[in-house]
């Protein structure tokens, strides 16, 4: 961490240097296939645009290429994130997040807000 960047928020979009030190090592890449037209780091992002604005998948704000055309298409993002879903990538980002934050000391359990999924519903 060469420069501490605080956030009082979910980050929307990473820039590279970010991405590649706290993202990329838990992103499992396929083995089979063609290789993906644009990189990690921009599948990532748009990924991020998406949980972010709540958007449907066809309405992913995505870049033209030099042709005028979606660089990529929204199918492409969606198996991608479907895929590491499938293989854990996203609770090993946020497991790592936190296990960081803990060792710097910018870890602040005193207070814990829970949302009730664990809640029993009391019936009648």
């Amino acid at each position: 961490m060469s420069r501490i960047r605080r956030y009082n928020k979910l980050p929307t979009v990473l820039r590279e240097d970010e991405f590649n030190e706290f993202v990329l090592p838990h992103l499992k890449k396929g083995t089979r296939g063609p290789s993906k037209k644009i990189s990690f780091f921009k599948l990532f992002n748009y990924i991020l645009k998406l949980m972010h604005t709540g958007c449907q998948w066809e309405q992913i704000p995505i870049d033209k290429n030099k042709d005028g055309m979606p660089e990529i298409h929204y199918t492409n993002i969606y198996n991608a994130f479907k895929f590491w879903v499938k293989h854990g990538c996203f609770d090993k980002i946020f497991e790592a997040s936190v296990a960081r934050l803990f060792k710097a000391g910018m870890l602040d359990t005193d207070i814990l807000h829970g949302d009730g999924t664990c809640t029993s519903a009391k019936k009648g």
